[in-house]
């Protein structure tokens, strides 16, 4: 590979990431100024509004779909929105057949993002809260022992230490593997507490709904949805994650497209557990094996301490959410989930580029 395609990935790192909601928005809108732009109900840290975005590019009854969505969970968005810009800078949608659209929707956890928050303006993990609320919510029997020291109302030395007592107990007599399981693939029934799921739809679910809705997503042939997210795997690596509600039938439809790189947890060989009440379970219900849905998600850190600090924050302490001691906490969380280092940069370039390159062909290529 030539010096120059390496000063082209550093150059598009530097134009393609922001360093704040409001600075990713602008050149998204910059970049596509025909989006349409869906208000968020609540504000920004300094009182501005807050916006998800969303611009169509094709035909508009395209029987093909690519849909690329950032900031699912807040702070991600840094780097799924520099993905989004990568994308319409390699213009990819400019060249696009009859048959085949684009779906770009930027920063749909727009308060998460603006906060530097990962979890909704509800308390809510977004990425837990797409289940079907008329059906009896899922059990988490296990997060229940260790909800009250996953997120401790005392963080001072002695109740740190209890804390992590109990989880270094529970880690122990059940494994590594049931204690992730236990406190990541979601919870309905403590609020403020981690991956919680909420009790109803959130603002930013119905949100999608309704961009789903306005550009006629269900009609379509096929849809491939590429959802960017940051905080699992090794640091910088993109791994293509499928989700447990469209099974080994929605694996085998993504390895297709993506190659044998894609994971999956029904396999064991994804790098989250399963989980509920995720993104794909929306598109599961809404398309069926007409869709292939995709977590490209970002290695960063391994300290899931700062996500703990958060929500102890914004659960216990909402009153100095913007004080030094919040902005600090806040400062944390979005250097976890957006490393603002070069050569993370450049792997979210490239890797991103690659997998847009392979979703287009696919779609251009299909039946």
């Amino acid at each position: 590979m030539s010096a120059v395609n390496f000063d082209i990935a550093q150059q598009a790192a530097a134009a393609t990431f922001s360093d704040s909601y409001s600075e990713a928005r602008q050149k998204f809108l910059a970049a596509a100024p025909k989006s349409r732009s869906y208000p968020c109900s609540a504000k920004g840290p300094s009182g501005e509004p807050l916006f998800t975005d969303a611009i169509y590019f094709g035909n508009s009854d395209a029987k093909k779909l690519l849909v690329l969505i950032s900031g699912t969970h807040g702070p991600e968005g840094y780097c799924g929105s520099a993905a989004q810009l990568a994308f319409l800078q390699a213009r990819f949608h400019e060249e696009l057949p009859h048959s085949t659209a684009v779906l770009i929707v930027h920063a749909l956890n727009c308060y998460g993002f603006a906060w530097d928050r990962r979890a909704t303006a509800e308390g809510c993990d977004l990425n837990r809260n797409f289940v079907d609320f008329s059906k009896p919510l899922p059990a988490n029997p296990e997060y229940e022992e260790l909800a009250d020291d996953l997120v401790p109302a005392d963080r001072s030395g002695e109740g740190a230490r209890s804390a992590e007592a109990v989880i270094a107990a529970y880690r122990a007599k059940h494994g590594e593997l049931a204690y992730r399981s236990a406190r990541s693939r979601g919870q309905y029934t403590r609020p403020g507490g981690l991956f919680y799921g909420g009790t109803g739809p959130t603002e930013a679910r119905r949100t999608l709904e309704k961009v789903v809705e306005d550009f006629n997503v269900a009609a379509r042939g096929q849809v491939v949805i590429i959802d960017y997210h940051t905080g699992l795997g090794p640091y910088g690596y993109g791994e293509l994650q499928c989700e447990q509600p469209s099974g080994l039938k929605g694996h085998e439809r993504a390895t297709k497209i993506f190659g044998p790189s894609v994971t999956s947890p029904d396999l064991g060989t994804s790098s989250s557990v399963s989980l509920h009440g995720t993104q794909d379970e929306y598109w599961e219900r809404l398309l069926g094996d007409r869709h292939t849905y995709i977590a490209l998600e970002y290695g960063t850190y391994t300290n899931l301490n700062i996500l703990r600090d958060e929500h102890w924050l914004f659960k216990h302490r909402p009153e100095v959410v913007d004080s030094e001691l919040g902005r600090q906490i806040r400062g944390a969380t979005k250097r976890h989930f957006y490393p603002q280092n070069a050569d993370w940069k450049e792997m979210v370039v490239w890797r991103a580029h690659l997998v847009h390159r392979q979703a287009v062909d696919w779609l251009r290529s299909a039946v």
